[in-house]
C-alpha cells in the first residue's frame, strides 16, 4: 500500500484520482462511504464487487478510530493480490503508531509538499538526488514567493482569492482537523500559539516565553507544537550535533509549511528555502536513497548558518539565505565548511537572475542565485 500524506489542500486527492486509472474512491468525510467502511472490509469489498478497477483509494481514513485494523483486514483478505491500495490524509499517517504497528511491512509512506521551483520549472521526474538547473519564469517565481506553493492560490495569482482561500484553510485546519483528528480541546489557545509561531518563524523557540504568553505549561506548548507539526502547519529543525541526544535537548527553529503567511521578506525567503529543502529530503528518503536530515548550525559564540543537510548522518551541504546578492559571503560558511568537511556551501541570493550553471560543481563556499539552486532540488 502507498500512504500519501501532506498538508490540507496540497493536492493529494486530485493527484491520486487524476493520475490513477480504473480506481474506486472512498472518502471518510462522505457519509455513505463512512458507513460502508465502518461496517468492515467485507462491506467495502461488496461495493467494489466485480468492478474492473485496479486501485482502491481511501481518503482521510485516519479520522476513523479503527483505521489500521480496517486496512489490515481489507488488505490481507481482499487486496493483497488483486488491488493496489492508496491511502491519503492531511495528518501524518506515519505518526499514528502506538505500540506495535499492525501494518508493518504492508505499506510505504510518500510525503506530498506544496509546489516548488523545480516542480514548476520542469515536469520530468528527477532520477537522482540533484538535477541539472532549469529556468523558471519571473512571473512564476514571483507568484511562488507571494502566494506560496499550494496549487490553487499559486496558479490563480489573485490577491482576493488568496485572502479568502487562506482564511478558509486556516479555519478548517483549526476548527475541524485539530478537533477531529487530535482531540485537542483548547482550540483557541492552540490558534494563539500558531499565531506566535507565525510571527517568530525561523527563530529559536523559547518554550518558557510562549508558555507565559499563553498561560499554560511548557509541556503543553511542546505537545501543541507537536500537534501543529502533525497537521502540517509547521515543522521544526534542530541544531546539528553528532550527538543526537544533545541535539534533542536544544531549542529548535520552527518554519511554516505555507511560507506565504510570513510578512517580512527576509524571513519569508528563508522559510521558502526551508520548505524546499524539507521537500527534497522527504523525497530522497521516500525513494530509499538514504537517510537525510535538515539542521541549522549555531555555536556558543553565535557563529550561525541557516541550514545544513546531512546525508547518512554526515554533513553534506550548507545553505545561507540572503535577499540581496550584494551581501558579502558569510564567513561562517568557510568556518563550518573547513571544520565539518561539507562537500558544498551555498549563499543564496533571491534577487539574482537564473544562471545555467550547476551549483553542486563547486566544492568551496559560493554565492548562487536562489532560483538556480532551488531548481536543482525536487
Amino acid at each position: 500500500m502507498a500512504f500519501v500524506t501532506g498538508a490540507r489542500q496540497v493536492g493529494k486527492t486530485t493527484s491520486c484520482t487524476s493520475f490513477v486509472e480504473r480506481h474506486q474512491y472512498f472518502n471518510w468525510d462522505n457519509e455513505d462511504h463512512q458507513r460502508a467502511i465502518a461496517r468492515g472490509p467485507a462491506a467495502v469489498a461488496e461495493i467494489i464487487g466485480a468492478a474492473a478497477v485496479r486501485t482502491i483509494i481511501f481518503d482521510e481514513l485516519h479520522k476513523y478510530p479503527q483505521w489500521k485494523n480496517f486496512l489490515k483486514g481489507f488488505y490481507d483478505t481482499y487486496a493483497r493480490d488483486r488491488f493496489r491500495v492508496v491511502v491519503t490524509g492531511s495528518s501524518r499517517l506515519d505518526v499514528y503508531r502506538k505500540g506495535a504497528d499492525s501494518l508493518m511491512g504492508r505499506y510505504f509512506v510518500y510525503h506530498m509538499h506544496p509546489l516548488s521551483v523545480a516542480e514548476i520549472a520542469r515536469q520530468d521526474c528527477p532520477e537522482g538526488e540533484i538535477s541539472p538547473p532549469a529556468p523558471i519564469k519571473n512571473d512564476d517565481f514571483t507568484s511562488l514567493k507571494r502566494f506560496g506553493g499550494f496549487p490553487e492560490p499559486c496558479l490563480k495569482r489573485s490577491p482576493r482569492f488568496y485572502n479568502r482561500w487562506k482564511r478558509s484553510r486556516l479555519k478548517l485546519l483549526f476548527r475541524e482537523d485539530l478537533r477531529d483528528t487530535t482531540k485537542v480541546l483548547e482550540v483557541g489557545q492552540v490558534e494563539l500559539l500558531a499565531e506566535f509561531i507565525r510571527q517568530q518563524a525561523g527563530q529559536l523557540v523559547n518554550y518558557a516565553a510562549l508558555a507565559r504568553k499563553i498561560r499554560v505549561s511548557q509541556d503543553s506548548i511542546r505537545r501543541w507544537i507537536a500537534v501543529l507539526e502533525s497537521l502540517y502547519y509547521c515543522f521544526a529543525i534542530r541544531p546539528w550535533t553528532p550527538n543526537v541526544s544533545r541535539s534533542l535537548l536544544k531549542e529548535p527553529k520552527i518554519y511554516l509549511t505555507d511560507w506565504s503567511l510570513i510578512e517580512e521578506t527576509g524571513a519569508r525567503n528563508e522559510n521558502m528555502v526551508a520548505c524546499h529543502l524539507q521537500k527534497a529530503i522527504d523525497w530522497w528518503q521516500d525513494l530509499g536513497y538514504g537517510e537525510y536530515g535538515l539542521y541549522f548550525l549555531r555555536t556558543k559564540d553565535k557563529r550561525e548558518v541557516d541550514f545544513l543537510v546531512a546525508r547518512n548522518r554526515k554533513p553534506w551541504f550548507m545553505v545561507e539565505v540572503k535577499t540581496s546578492g550584494n551581501r558579502p559571503l558569510n564567513r561562517n560558511l568557510a568556518y563550518f565548511h573547513e571544520r565539518l568537511g561539507t562537500l558544498h556551501a551555498f549563499q543564496l541570493a533571491f534577487d539574482a537572475d537564473f544562471e545555467n550553471s550547476d551549483c553542486f560543481e563547486f566544492d568551496y563556499p559560493v554565492r548562487v542565485a536562489a532560483r538556480t539552486f532551488l531548481s536543482q532540488l525536487l
